[in-house]
């Protein structure tokens, strides 16, 4: 379901690794992890999925006097910082989901966009607008905090609230049925907004067995709410999302 995200970010690294290391002063701290998670079919669904995961984790970049970001596996300073902001919706084939005979199908969607998070030691709070592209042409945007929990150098723990967000692209895509769908489906038509559309909370635990490797977990909960719940999609499905990923990470530093 993500593999075309996959071979974007491998190739790019590439090219990346290729560049003169000599400049010192200018680089890009990231991190790359590979696992398998399980959630929804779709959004709106009440069937499970697994499959494979790819995720990307901006850590630092440095440009001169330009200092943005943490690093990867180190400890973010108290204070306001941005970030990049990245999330992958997979596909919604009827071909896979054959109740929802008679709607289009929707490609996979990548999510592009800036975080602000407001950092403290022992808990966060941040925002993140994302443009999407390919599946959907929609602004998406999260809500959150955290409390941080660090029993060990090589423990962090996280859990917090989220509250997540769409504009009516992105409601239409993914929860609306139009009249031409309604015709030949067994769907009525609905016009879905944009709004809150879901709130839940989130539980992460990452173990750092080096400077580079990590091991990762990820348990979210969500509950639909207005037009994502309303959906004669999800009135089928469920309002209640929940995914689980766990994955290894691979922390890199580029010099250019």
């Amino acid at each position: 379901m993500r593999l075309p995200l996959t071979f974007v970010l491998a190739a790019s690294t590439s090219v990346a690794m290729a560049l003169p290391l000599a400049a010192q002063d200018r680089s890009l701290n990231f991190g790359i992890g590979i696992g398998a998670v399980g959630q929804r079919a779709y959004p709106g669904a009440d069937d499970y999925e697994g499959s494979a995961d790819l995720k990307f984790t901006f850590g630092n970049l440095t440009w001169g006097n330009v200092d943005i970001g943490a690093g990867i596996g180190n400890v973010p300073a108290n204070g306001v910082s941005l970030g990049g902001a990245l999330r992958v919706i997979g596909s919604r084939k009827v071909d896979d989901n054959p109740e929802l005979a008679g709607l289009s199908d929707i490609d996979t969607a990548v999510e592009l966009g800036l975080g602000l998070t407001f950092q403290q030691t022992h808990w966060r709070a941040f925002g993140e607008v994302r443009q999407g592209f390919g599946g959907h042409d929609g602004v998406a945007g999260t809500l959150g905090a955290d409390v941080i929990f660090r029993p060990t150098d090589r423990w962090t723990v996280t859990a917090g609230p989220r509250l997540n967000l769409g504009d009516s692209e992105y409601a239409g895509t993914y929860f609306g049925v139009t009249g031409a769908e309604a015709l030949g489906s067994n769907f009525n038509a609905f016009d879905a907004d944009g709004g809150v559309l879901g709130a839940g909370v989130e539980i992460g635990a990452t173990y750092r067995i080096d400077k580079d490797w990590s091991v990762e977990g990820l348990l979210s909960y969500e509950k639909l709410l207005n037009d994502a719940a309303d959906s004669p999609i999800t009135q089928i499905g469920s309002e209640n999302q929940l995914s689980l990923r766990i994955g290894l990470s691979r922390a890199f530093t580029l010099n250019f």
